[in-house]
């Protein structure tokens, strides 16, 4: 049974929106039984204010509002503002019918009772990938669908590499990387660059190193999370990273990538248009994880969701428009749309790479993926990712070793956490 009960204060909810990476008129007082049935508006936001009414987005949504029979009122917010003004939307009794927002902020959404879940809109979620889906689980319970996924992966100087013998193929474990760049830093070039910010792109960027090491979340002082700020820590201090990535954003330290100095940086799917473009040759691999095999990146990406509303006849609808967004053809429109967003789906993924056969990596990558707020994190995640950037901060500044860095966000974690 669907409730319009809130679980938690709108008001302390707001306040956990870290996360980062949505007024419009009420669904419920513009709609009807009879505009559900056949014709009406149905409110829809999203993340994407640069895709503007007339552009092939826009005219997409609208396409999926025609195919269920109904006009769509499109408002576009950035993503901080959009998580917001939800929250403020359902406090208020006026949330849109549907709602495209960053993963991270599902469970922030859910958590307030606001949000129907898969099962009570009669979405099927069976053929998502299970680790895309787990980013909008909350206690059990799907609250969206991917629309698609970003995520890390670690571009290549093809031309470095090559004079400096390094065979980007050899590289399936943090030795083997921390050898290469040995190497090209011997050869008179520089190594590698990364976003180590105190800001969420820095723990975004830590990630796939955090958890290639086994490390988990909840414990941010075990051997494994000491072991990955390490191998940051000893990159910087040996000269294979540069100073600046304490600074670096993940736009900076892919500007500092495209000098065409260094032969490695870590990035996202978003810049696979931007490496074909460059004067040298540019490649890419998986991040490795600490022995061998693929650590796992963090998921960039929106979920479609759709909130609570008063007349529960307008889901039939709603349910249509998600399903029109989350076809195989569906996905892959997002994917071409959106700097290539990998379908959450086998079938989408399939047919992304019959298109884009150069994305097998990126496909692969996602495959490998997690949710920031998988394992029910939850909206404790952005309480843990401030620790854990601060963390990476103290560390590679030369401030505290990682040991001490570690059991001190640890301790601070723990406190936010159980204090919310």
């Amino acid at each position: 049974m669907i409730t319009t009960k809130l679980r938690a204060p709108i008001a302390l909810a707001v306040t956990a929106i870290a996360v980062g990476a949505l007024a419009g008129c009420s669904a419920s007082s513009t709609g009807s039984s009879t505009d559900a049935a056949g014709g009406g508006t149905y409110t829809w936001w999203d993340p994407y204010p640069q895709h503007e009414e007339g552009s092939d987005w826009a005219n997409r949504v609208q396409a999926c509002g025609t195919d269920a029979g109904v006009t769509i009122e499109r408002t576009a917010y950035d993503t901080t503002s959009l998580t917001n003004q939800a929250l403020l939307a359902a406090q208020e009794g006026t949330s849109p019918d549907v709602i495209l927002l960053d993963n991270p902020a599902v469970s922030t959404l859910a958590e307030t009772g606001m949000l129907t879940t898969t099962d009570e809109l009669g979405l099927d979620t069976s053929g998502i990938d299970a680790n895309l889906l787990a980013a909008g689980e909350l206690d059990g319970k799907n609250y969206g669908i991917p629309i698609g996924a970003n995520t890390l992966a670690l571009y290549y100087n093809a031309d470095i590499l090559s004079a400096a013998g390094v065979d980007p193929a050899s590289i399936t474990s943090w030795p083997a990387l921390t050898d290469a760049l040995a190497k090209v830093t011997a050869a008179g070039h520089k190594g590698i660059t990364f976003a180590g910010i105190n800001t969420e792109e820095g723990s975004f960027q830590f990630l796939p190193w955090f958890w290639g090491a086994g490390a988990d979340l909840t414990e941010l002082d075990s051997p494994e999370a000491v072991e990955a700020l390490q191998l940051w820590t000893d990159w910087v201090k040996n000269g294979y990273a540069p100073q600046s990535v304490i600074n670096n954003s993940q736009n900076t330290s892919w500007e500092e990538f495209i000098t065409g100095d260094f032969g490695f940086a870590e990035n996202g799917t978003w810049q696979v248009n931007s490496a074909a473009e460059q004067s040298f040759k540019t490649g890419v691999i998986e991040l490795p994880a600490v022995d061998s095999g693929v650590a796992p990146a963090p998921t960039g990406g929106e979920f479609i969701i759709a909130p609570v509303q008063n007349d529960t006849s307008r889901y039939e609808t709603t349910k249509k428009i998600v399903d029109c967004m989350t076809t195989p053809e569906g996905f892959v429109e997002t994917a071409n749309t959106f700097a290539y967003y990998i379908p959450p789906t086998e079938d989408g993924q399939t047919q992304l790479l019959e298109e884009h056969p150069e994305l097998e990596t990126w496909v692969s990558a996602v495959q490998a993926a997690k949710g920031r707020t998988s394992d029910n994190l939850g909206t404790d995640y952005p309480l843990i990712s401030e620790q854990l950037w601060t963390a990476v901060q103290s560390a590679i500044s030369g401030a505290s070793t990682p040991e001490d860095a570690l059991k001190t966000a640890q301790e601070a974690a723990a406190s936010a956490t159980e204090g919310k």
